[in-house]
Order: C-alpha cells, then sequence, then structure tokens
C-alpha cells in the first residue's frame, strides 16, 4: 500500500502529466491548509521526493509532478518545449485543477528555478519557498557536468550496475556513500524497461534545448530571485556544490534579507533532502507557513 495516489492532469498542449498526490491529515485547518508543491531537477522525477513528502504529508497535502517527458508524464512531441517557461505553465495548470491558492514549493535545481519563475507569476499564491542548491548565477564548471551526462541514453543490465554508473558520474558529490544509497539513487532515477534494461527514465531530447544554454552569457535571473522577498525562503547547499558558489550565495542573502541559508557539509549538487540538517530547516520554514 502507498501513502500516495497517482493522478494525472493535462497541459495546455494536451499531455498527460502524472503526479504523486499524499493527501495528509484528513481534517482541515492549520498546516494542513497550505499544501507543499516539490519540484525536481532536470533529470529527476517525483521520486525524487519519495522519502520527504511522506515525512511532510505527516501535517500536509504534499504534490509532487513528474515534469513533461519524465517519470509517468508523457514525452512532449516537440523537444523545443522542455524549458522552465514551459514547465511552470504546466504547473499552474495543476495548480488550478486542484484549486490550490497558496502553497508553499520546494524546488531542487531546476525545480528551484521554476519557483522563482512561479514567484514573478502568481507571487501572491506562494506562501513559503525552499531552494535546493540553485540560484540566479550558475557556475560554468556545474553546467558542463550536466552537459556531458544529460541525454545520454546509458543502459544496465542490473541495478547494481546502474548504481556504479550514477557513482562513477556523481560520487563527487557525495563521496563515502555506501552501495545502498547509490542503488536507492538508482532507482529514483532510472526504471527497468520490457527488455529487462534498466535506463534513466527521461526523454533524452530534453538536453537539446540546454544545449543551447551559454554558460557565459546567462539571462538575469535575479529579479526572478527577489521576487520571492517577503515570504519566509530557505537556501539550501551543498558545501561542494560546483553549480551554486558561495558568492552567489552571499549576493543571494544580501537582496533578499532574511532568507535562511544553510550549507550542506560533505555534499555537492544536490542535497538529497533527507539529511537531517535539511529536514530540520524544512521544518523551521513550514512552521512558518500560515
Amino acid at each position: 500500500m502507498t501513502d500516495y495516489e497517482d493522478r494525472f492532469w493535462s497541459s495546455r498542449d494536451g499531455l498527460k502529466l502524472h503526479f504523486r498526490d499524499y493527501p495528509g491529515p484528513q481534517t482541515g485547518g492549520g498546516d494542513a491548509s497550505v499544501p507543499v508543491l516539490c519540484l525536481h531537477g532536470l533529470t529527476r522525477n517525483a521520486r525524487d521526493f519519495d522519502v520527504l513528502a511522506p515525512y511532510l504529508a505527516r501535517t500536509r497535502r504534499v504534490l509532487c509532478p513528474d515534469m513533461r517527458g519524465r517519470g509517468d508524464s508523457e514525452y512532449a512531441k516537440d523537444a523545443a518545449s522542455y524549458i522552465p517557461p514551459q514547465y511552470c505553465e504546466d504547473v499552474l495548470e495543476l495548480l488550478d485543477q486542484e484549486g490550490i491558492g497558496r502553497f508553499a514549493v520546494i524546488g531542487t535545481s531546476l525545480g528551484g528555478l521554476m519557483a522563482m519563475g512561479l514567484a514573478t507569476l502568481i507571487p501572491e499564491r506562494i506562501a513559503g519557498v525552499i531552494i535546493n542548491d540553485v540560484g540566479p548565477c550558475l557556475e560554468p564548471a556545474g553546467l558542463a557536468r550536466i552537459l556531458d551526462y544529460v541525454g545520454q541514453g546509458r543502459s544496465y543490465p542490473t541495478w547494481v550496475h546502474a548504481a556504479r554508473g550514477i557513482e562513477a558520474a556523481q560520487g563527487a558529490a557525495h563521496p563515502g556513500q555506501p552501495l545502498d544509497f547509490w542503488i536507492g539513487m538508482a532507482k529514483r532515477v532510472m526504471t527497468l524497461t520490457s527488455n529487462g534494461r534498466i535506463v534513466f527514465d527521461y526523454d533524452m531530447k530534453i538536453a537539446e534545448p540546454f544545449m543551447d544554454f551559454d554558460a557565459g552569457n546567462q539571462p538575469d535571473l535575479w529579479p526572478a530571485w527577489e521576487a520571492l522577498a517577503g515570504r519566509p525562503v530557505l537556501i539550501l547547499r551543498g558545501a561542494l556544490s560546483d553549480l551554486l558558489s558561495e558568492a552567489t550565495l552571499a549576493e543571494m542573502a544580501r537582496r533578499v534579507p532574511g532568507a535562511e541559508m544553510i550549507t550542506l557539509p560533505a555534499c555537492g549538487h544536490a542535497p538529497t533532502l533527507d539529511e537531517p540538517e535539511s529536514v530540520a530547516a524544512i521544518e523551521r520554514l513550514l512552521a512558518r507557513v500560515a
């Protein structure tokens, strides 16, 4: 028995998109009236929150969507639609379908950029924000690393092989982790196909728009970050992150006074959000959300 319901919504261009709906308490009032929207990273899916979401759902509803081209959501007919503005539009359709007014949002990497985008579109509906290891300025080293693996159609014969493959690519971000950690990550980001091979659970074409991203000529995302001001904000950063620098974090703190900034030791991009420090900080922020 699962603690969530698999549900679907439709995008404006006709895609059937999937989300996990953790219903939370069955009685209204209090924290339960402010749902939490969890937005995953570029090559991830709703399973990225399979530890955090049920924990948070003890006191509130939690929605974990698969962005188009990931998990159980349909793949886009046009790869050019794999861009943050389209993902934000899709999420707005989900929120409207579910009749959700105000909500808190947790965004990892791409999901954090989406949270900033939503703040520019519907600022009055965002009650609180948790950004996981991303900011308005993305470091070239991190972007180069992502470009090196996104869209690579690798497959593996067993979960152990898949885990070792992910560890080879991302081990520097999570040093010293045991095999069980990497198997768990593999099962969140990969899937077993009908021919018995294990593959990444996303449309390889999501890489196409990303390939055009110029690390040296990034769009100005600072106004989107500043749009988060005036509400509870938490930033989590891995101390080893190659995508969010200490300098950018400091500038984020200057531009949004009162935002809580936490750097997690011994991890890079991105924290898994099941670290005790992360869970405690997320609980503190959500406790401030009316």
